[in-house]
């Protein structure tokens, strides 16, 4: 008993003197001990008011610091590059000598210029290399951002040889907060509970933070996938940033688990993606011993190629690699707060920072020695494309949506954002069986510089090396978009080169005075939907096709009658034509309502009741489904939607919505389940994502076949379970669906296959009834990316929706995705049908 209390004492001591070790943290803690610094460079106490890691650091802290730094260093500059939605700053500081700094924009163009034939016979010898330092894009790993201070400082303020060489030969761009929004909510969080005598029970609190958490940005969106999509203010800045300088080497400094100790890159080599060459997966690992030797001097523990890889082009340290550039990722065992116990011993804020800013000045230390090396890389990657380019069959890829030009300048405006070239088609023409239509289709060259990067956003991939991915497998744009494209033999149907992406029009067209019409298939007919039902204004919509003065109509026209509504004609006319303006499509007056087909005043067509929209969230929901949803209503179709959280749900007078949306979530306590139930019954439509069916089936919402799965284990080992299991996971890919364009699920799609996003293993078998399968997978789903074949079988004409009534309401399942990370705008409208035209299912 002694011996037992003795050791408890001991290590109170121990864990006491750390925590207070921790809290007498000292800037020579983190700096190099043979370098001077210049007295007159403020240090990051003296403006923030704590030590660096005495408390987390704030957003609005951080950026006071970097501005004082600016004005009081002649090596820095700063630029506001724009605001997140919650309207702080997106800073970038440029970092280099101040005889570069005279110089900054001829540097600049001449390093560019190697990604372009012009670099050919440039002296690298002569040139600074570029590297871009980024930190925190998950705001809840906040020793990042935290240790950019020290850098920063460090950058400013550091004398003697061993800086000037580096900043003579290095320009630095310095992005101290990926995630302002994110790091600001977490800092709160920590601060909040932080203790005086700090507490290090992983139990406590100050380590579990409140849904949603600092990971996300405002929407919750994990930014570290917007890389390639760049659909989020935060990554449209440094996407702008990055093509406009196209660095060498771009550092992304993440937290893992606190029980982890320090990894850098290269990630998994068999899990990286085949467009990346192999040399720059040797550069990578020849500057990891660059890391390594840093690590070694300060005694840190760290590993390498054991765990992540460099497949999808969207994150942070995978970008870069299909870029001529060569990202990093770094990713450090997390406090989660000031000091927490782990399996490594007590785990301290002070220390996470040390180790993030050790592994910048690594990077440094390595693009400085390695400077014309990484250089001559690039140009080398640029050159290669260009061949490749040149040896294509293939001259262009055409993409575009005769009833939907919204949707198809999006991507354009995508293409834009990564500086590809993109030529308006000349005149409407037909390739394969499908109309290319003038401002509704555009056409991208094979042959320019960004060459291997639209092969990476236009490619569909079906084979692999691996069968494991540390994120989704596929991509493909046009699928995600639901655009027509091919590839074409020649450029005669090109016109010129788009140098200012313009938004399609929108207008109000005839002079009729009997009702209103427009199509439904146009990305944002929800949005003029809901302003016109927001207005007051009688709407139905079409269930059949129809002809009116030489125009058909599809399914799902909306049709706005001029009689009997709260504005005369003029007021009407006036009204729809700003909608149609503000909501990119055509609006057309009509002068009679008989039609070939169903008449205007047929009971075919439906009336349209406001819908009043609910969303719950909370703890049992995932904030990344949520978020997209959130952010689809809110900055796309500006619906309003109400958020209830599942902590006081029982409280909420559900009577006031016709429709609650149950993002992803494996259960509900019972009282809440209840009430949903009660809802629904009473009339309201309840619609499920994902692992959502299975509660909504357990729970008696709706009666579902789901295919029951498994995968034996036979001849596997210990060492190979991982793998195995692994290998049955969709993470994301992409497959076929035929629909039943009839169906109001479907209202607004032109084609009958649509392409959807898929990253669960629940599959459905199709109801007995063929018209209850309004979509379904076909026999040979596989469009682009991984599945095993046991699941693929399994898949194979299963469907992914499914609704069904309950009582006098209406319960609406998906198995799969529809608004996934905001760019698959392809299948954004199947949830705005469920919305507008549920009760036509």
């Amino acid at each position: 008993m002694f011996r037992f209390s003795h050791l408890v004492l001991c290590a109170f001591f121990v864990s006491f003197l750390t925590a207070t070790a921790q809290e007498n943290v000292s800037l020579s803690y983190y700096l190099p001990a043979d370098v001077t610094y210049n007295k007159d460079i403020p240090t990051p106490e003296s403006v923030i008011g704590h030590e660096v890691g005495e408390w987390h650091v704030t957003h609005d802290k951080l950026v006071m610091y970097m501005k004082v730094l600016a004005e009081k260093s002649n090596r820095i500059t700063i630029e506001d590059r724009g605001k997140t939605f919650e309207n702080r700053p997106i800073l970038l500081l440029t970092v280099t000598s101040p005889d570069n700094h005279q110089n900054i924009e001829t540097i600049r163009e001449a390093h560019v210029n190697l990604t372009t034939s012009e670099g050919a016979n440039a002296q690298i010898t002569q040139m600074p290399i570029v590297v871009y330092q980024g930190f925190s894009i998950h705001g809840n790993e906040a020793s990042g951002s935290n240790a950019a201070l020290l850098l920063a400082y460090y950058l400013a303020a550091a004398e003697g040889d061993q800086i000037y060489n580096l900043l003579n030969n290095t320009v630095i761009l310095l992005d101290p907060s990926f995630n302002p929004d994110g790091l600001q909510r977490f800092a709160g969080w920590v601060n909040m509970h932080k203790s005086e005598h700090l507490i290090t029970d992983p139990q406590d609190r100050e380590f579990d933070e409140s849904w949603p958490r600092g990971r996300t940005n405002h929407y919750w969106f994990d930014m570290n996938r917007d890389w390639l999509p760049v659909q989020l203010p935060e990554s449209r800045a440094r996407i702008k940033t990055f093509h406009h300088w196209m660095p060498n080497i771009l550092t992304d400094h993440h937290e893992m688990g606190s029980n982890s100790t320090f990894f850098f890159q290269p990630g998994i080599p068999s899990r990286t993606h085949p467009l990346t060459p192999q040399m720059n997966q040797d550069l990578t690992k020849e500057i990891a011993t660059y890391h390594a030797k840093a690590f070694d001097k300060i005694g840190s523990l760290y590993y390498t190629e054991e765990s992540f890889d460099d497949f999808y082009y969207g994150k942070g340290s995978t970008f870069p690699d299909i870029n001529g550039s060569i990202g990093i990722l770094f990713e450090q065992g997390s406090a989660r707060g000031h000091v927490q116990e782990s399996e490594n011993g007590l785990i301290t804020f002070p220390f996470a920072i040390r180790n993030q800013f050790t592994a910048a000045l690594s990077t440094l230390e390595a693009g400085k020695n390695m400077r014309t090396t990484i250089l001559r890389y690039q140009r080398q990657f640029y050159e290669n494309a260009r061949k490749e380019a040149a040896r294509t069959s293939a001259k262009a890829y055409v993409f575009g949506d005769e009833k939907d030009a919204a949707k198809a300048y999006h991507l354009a405006e995508i293409l834009k954002r990564h500086q590809i070239t993109v030529h308006e088609v000349q005149n409407d023409f037909s390739t394969n069986g499908t109309k290319y239509k003038k401002g509704a289709s555009y056409i991208v060259p094979k042959n320019q510089r960004q060459h291997r990067l639209i092969n990476a956003i236009f490619e569909k991939r079906t084979q692999f090396q691996d069968s494991l991915f540390y994120d989704i497998s596929a991509w493909t744009f046009p699928l995600a978009f639901n655009v027509s494209y091919d590839e074409l033999s020649s450029l005669n149907n090109a016109g010129n080169e788009i140098t200012d992406l313009q938004a399609p029009t929108g207008n109000l067209n005839g002079n009729g005075n009997y009702a209103f019409l427009f199509e439904w298939n146009e990305y944002y007919a929800p949005k003029a939907l809901a302003k016109i039902k927001a207005k007051g204004l009688r709407a139905k919509v079409a269930m059949l096709p129809f002809t009116l003065e030489g125009v058909r109509y599809d399914y799902g026209t909306i049709m706005i009658p001029v009689q009997n509504q709260t504005l005369n004609l003029q007021e009407m006319r006036t009204f729809l034509r700003t909608i149609a303006k503000e909501s990119h499509l055509n609006i057309t007056a009509v002068s009679s309502g008989l039609t070939e087909g169903i008449d205007l005043g047929s009971n075919n067509f439906e009336a349209i009741k406001q819908p009043k929209i609910a969303m719950l969230i909370g703890d049992e929901i995932t904030s990344y489904d949520a978020g997209e949803i959130w952010h689809l209503f809110d900055q796309r179709y500006e619906i309003p939607l109400t958020k209830l959280d599942t902590r006081n749900f029982s409280r909420k007078d559900l009577s006031r919505y016709t429709h609650i949306i149950l993002p992803n979530t494996y259960s509900l306590p019972k009282d809440i389940t209840n009430n949903l139930k009660t809802w629904v019954k009473n009339g309201g439509t309840l619609i499920g994502y994902r692992n959502t069916v299975r509660y909504l089936h357990n729970n008696n919402f709706i009666k579902l076949d789901i295919k029951k799965t498994g995968i034996d284990a036979k001849n596997v080992s210990f060492a190979q379970r991982r793998d195995h299991n692994g290998a049955q996971v969709i993470g994301g890919a992409i497959f076929n669906t035929k629909i039943d364009r009839s169906h109001p699920i479907n209202f607004g799609y032109l084609k009958d296959e649509l392409p959807m996003f898929r990253n669960t293993t629940i599959f459905i078998n199709p109801d007995e009834k063929s018209y209850n399968n309004p979509i379904q997978y076909t026999n040979s789903p596989l469009l682009s990316g991984y599945i095993s074949e046991e699941n693929l079988e399994h898949l194979k004409n299963s469907v992914p929706f499914q609704t069904s009534r309950m009582g006098s309401g209406r319960v609406i399942a998906f198995t799969d995705n529809t608004n996934f990370r905001a760019f698959w705008y392809g299948t954004n409208k199947l949830l705005m049908n469920a919305i507008f035209f549920s009760r036509m299912m």
